[in-house]
């Protein structure tokens, strides 16, 4: 066999990913960019090179003795990004990979998407066939790399599958630090009523559901959403937060709408001012948002089953945080 790519390697999932292929004897390969800390991975004994996913070329050159793709790489959200930096990283590099794929005929490419793609749910629980509609230009460039993955694995040959994890979080992750935080001291204020659902998955089980994306023999020309066993309102997970940390659950709510406005002129103003803004729509708009997703049909074509619960997995990630002086 020959080794298995993973690119974002040095992100919280794919240097999770990394470790678990390590551990199952696979050689592992990841590009990088030059800026890139890759102390863990060299640790794990994960090969590093310095390729750019956006150089057709590099990536060409660089995809000698490659079996299998785990393409996990992507620009995130950040605040003010443009739109032709979303669409070179999550299209056009997806691209590049997914040629050199083609052209050496691997044996399986395992595209990371995202629930995003999907917007807002107006009908929770939504599975995979439930509609597009990306929110922003982060979701809509994944949507597009997601179509494009879908496309070479329906039209070019090549095997594949795609994956949309679900609000990622666990030890080593410090997406949800702020949540955490915020309750620890005691200064967290809901936003609303705190009716809206979220949906978590700990990052050891997202790994398991990625690996069964690449070696599961239902999986090939499939889409998995990939998620917690359950999903709760706001206001309970912040409950549970606050439960793991030995604190009382916060009782302090203000109205989402003059939030949510203040938002939209604060993010205007600051872009105006070149500066990033302390508050904007796409934060505020964590507090009026269903996401909830069924994972029924991971659970019946790949046998996936989420097996940390989300007391546990928080209660890991609260002591990783005091582990660390974070919290």
């Amino acid at each position: 066999m020959g080794k298995i790519l993973v690119t974002g390697a040095t992100g919280f999932t794919g240097t999770a990913l990394c470790r678990r292929l390590i551990n199952d004897g696979h050689e592992v390969v990841a590009f990088i960019r030059p800026t890139s800390k890759t102390g863990a991975l060299t640790e794990l004994g994960v090969i590093c090179k310095t390729v750019d996913i956006c150089d057709a070329e590099a990536v060409l050159d660089n995809f000698t003795d490659i079996s299998k793709v785990y393409h996990i790489a992507a620009a995130y959200r950040t605040e003010h990004s443009t739109t032709e930096t979303f669409i070179k990283v999550n299209v056009e590099a997806t691209r590049n990979l997914l040629e050199a794929a083609k052209q050496n005929s691997i044996e399986r490419f395992i595209h990371c998407s995202t629930v995003g793609v999907q917007g807002e749910i107006d009908d929770p629980p939504a599975d995979e066939e439930y509609r597009m509609k990306p929110g922003d230009h982060y979701q809509e460039s994944k949507k597009d790399g997601e179509l494009l993955a879908r496309k070479y694995f329906a039209e070019e040959g090549v095997t594949g599958t795609v994956f949309r994890p679900v609000g990622i979080y666990g030890p080593g992750d410090t997406r949800f630090l702020k949540l955490f935080r915020s309750i620890a001291r005691g200064v967290f204020v809901m936003i609303g009523s705190g009716s809206v659902l979220y949906h978590m998955t700990y990052i050891d089980d997202l790994v398991e559901g990625i690996v069964l994306c690449g070696t599961h023999p239902n999986a090939p020309g499939e889409v998995f959403t990939l998620g917690g066993e359950n999903y709760t309102t706001l206001k309970e997970l912040v409950g549970e937060v606050a439960r793991v940390l030995g604190k009382q659950p916060p009782i302090l709510r203000i109205p989402y709408l003059p939030v949510f406005w203040a938002s939209i002129i604060c993010d205007k103003v600051c872009k105006l001012a070149h500066i990033s803004p302390p508050i904007y729509p796409r934060r505020v708009e964590f507090f009026s948002l269903d996401r909830a997703f069924s994972i029924e049909k991971a659970r019946r074509l790949l046998g996936y089953a989420p097996k940390v619960s989300l007391h546990e997995g928080l209660s890991r990630t609260a002591d990783w945080y005091r582990e660390n002086n974070l919290i």
